[in-house]
């Protein structure tokens, strides 16, 4: 599989899973072991949130991970209310314990609140120095407010942010920025929300060139881009093995140049698009 770079020289796998929506009120074993299924997989990331399930999403990716921890590389987001030096370290030793682990291998400020970025920044450098986190890094922030990062934008692993066939925005600006400073992006809802665009025409056309699913052309578009990390959830074994074999899609000029045409790039700064 092909492998990213954080900027601390640490490689992870470009497919990752997802976990958006566990730990709600489907079934946590059935869940769990999709989760296994795609360690087993090599989709050795996974990527979670404080906020997914209020918990529960937590809880069911530290069931799957459990006597696989040295497999994992693990990812949780903090809640921007909780990202502030006071309550960042309650918050973390939350996650933890939920996640049955005593690191979190990226912690991310999940989006950007009232707390002001220094004071989370030191909140996350404290816990790295501590061992609670091995790195820290930042989601649904735009190029001015990575900027306004400073100094420490340096110590930044990553952005998480929406990208995929219709929601193209940071092509303009962000990844291009993220790649100057030898940063990853990560790519959450590489294959949208199942709706409209798995419907569109061009990307089935393509789809059935290759003789896949219109998913797997949508995320072997995200996967396509160097310096990217898609994390997909998936919660039964039939998604969870489209996804991997997505992997091995290489799309051709013609397939971008159709899905350029049916989903153009942006010729301008747009908002920072986030679900």
């Amino acid at each position: 599989m092909r492998q990213v770079r954080f900027p601390d020289g640490v490689m992870v796998p470009a497919l990752g899973q997802g976990s958006w929506r566990m730990g709600e009120r489907g079934d946590r074993r059935a869940e769990a072991a999709a989760l296994r299924l795609g360690l087993d997989l090599g989709m050795t990331l996974v990527d979670t949130a404080e906020m997914y399930g209020e918990g529960g999403a937590e809880e069911v990716v530290g069931q799957a991970i459990a006597g696989r921890r040295e497999e994992v590389f693990l990812v949780s987001k903090v809640y921007p209310h909780n990202a502030s030096a006071k309550k960042l370290p309650v918050a973390l030793a939350a996650s933890l314990k939920r996640l049955r682990v005593e690191r979190i291998d990226l912690y991310l400020l999940h989006w950007r609140g009232g707390v002001p970025l220094a004071e989370t920044v030191q909140a996350m450098e404290k816990a790295r120095v501590g061992g609670q986190i091995a790195r820290w890094g930042v989601s649904n922030l735009d190029v001015a407010d990575l900027r306004e990062l400073g100094p420490a934008l340096a110590d930044c692993a990553t952005d998480q942010v929406l990208w995929n066939l219709e929601a193209r925005g940071v092509e303009f600006d962000l990844l291009p920025f993220c790649a100057a400073q030898g940063m990853p992006v990560m790519a959450y809802s590489p294959i949208g929300q199942g709706g409209s665009l798995l419907r569109d025409r061009a990307l089935r056309a393509v789809a059935a060139r290759h003789g896949v699913a219109p998913a797997q052309v949508a995320l072997a578009f995200v996967l396509g881009r160097e310096g990217v990390i898609a994390i997909p959830k998936a919660a039964n074994p039939e998604h969870v093995r489209a996804n991997a074999a997505a992997r091995d899609l290489v799309l051709t000029e013609q397939d971008r140049a159709e899905l350029d045409a049916a989903f153009p790039t942006p010729r301008r700064k747009q908002p920072l698009e986030m679900i």
